[in-house]
């Protein structure tokens, strides 16, 4: 008889293990462990600390998930980033921006969603696509943002996983933003809607009152031209 396939059988008193429990890229999976982790560490705390995180409780998520810090207002920089992230940009990621993943058209998007995660704080879970192109198969993915406090308390680290199932292709692949979900960091709490963050030293409408404009002078040309004085510089003999 023909043996299920995704399943092993050993003969005697071996254990019978399921493939699908292995399968190493399983976004569902991947997003529900590293949830699950950073739930264990809250210990009745909202947000866990950075220094909390221990890689070796996400073994097998370990090559998806990356911990990242805020560096501005809607920015991120990777700290930490697994071989799959590496994979997929085909270089060293450590220290570049997490929205180089995304393409310019969804960087917005992305960074009100980040700063959200941070501001709230809040859980994030963005739904990604890359488009088909030569050498590039079309690619889905999910990423999942979990915010994190510093050593100083203030949340400004995040742990996260990017999950792209498929053949990757030709590096650098980079997704467009398709959907994003933000959740409570308690259950059953207020989120706080994604927006545009104002950046810069621009005041705001109702505090800006623009300069009167300058009046112009009633003097004619040659009335100006009187005024005005000739000085000529002295010469050595003259002194």
């Amino acid at each position: 008889m023909k043996k299920p396939a995704g399943q092993i059988h050993q003969i005697g008193n071996g254990q019978v293990l399921q493939m699908r429990d292995y399968d190493a890229c399983n976004p569902d999976r991947i997003i529900r462990e590293l949830r699950d982790y950073w739930n264990g560490l809250r210990y009745g705390r909202a947000v866990p600390a950075r220094s909390d995180v221990d890689p070796r409780g996400i073994a097998r998520s370990l090559d998806y998930a990356f911990v990242l810090e805020r560096i501005a207002p809607g920015a991120g920089r990777l700290r930490l980033a697994g071989r799959h992230l590496i994979d997929l940009m085909g270089m060293e990621v450590r220290g570049m921006p997490v929205c180089a993943f995304l393409n310019t058209s969804s960087r917005g998007r992305f960074s009100d969603v980040l700063e959200s995660v941070f501001k709230a704080p809040q859980i994030a879970h963005l739904t990604l696509a890359a488009k088909p192109e030569y050498g590039r198969p079309q690619l889905e993915a999910q990423m999942l943002l979990l915010p994190l406090r510093s050593d100083l308390g203030d949340v400004t680290r995040a742990l996260g996983c990017l999950v792209a199932a498929g053949e990757t292709g030709i590096a650098p692949r980079r997704f467009d933003l398709v959907g994003d979900e933000v959740m409570p960091v308690i259950e059953g709490g207020a989120t706080l809607a994604p927006s545009p963050s104002m950046i810069g030293f621009a005041e705001s409408k109702e505090n800006f009152t623009p300069a009167p404009p300058r009046q112009a002078s009633a003097q004619t040309p040659e009335q100006r031209r009187a005024g005005f004085k000739i000085i000529t510089p002295k010469t050595p003999d003259d002194a």
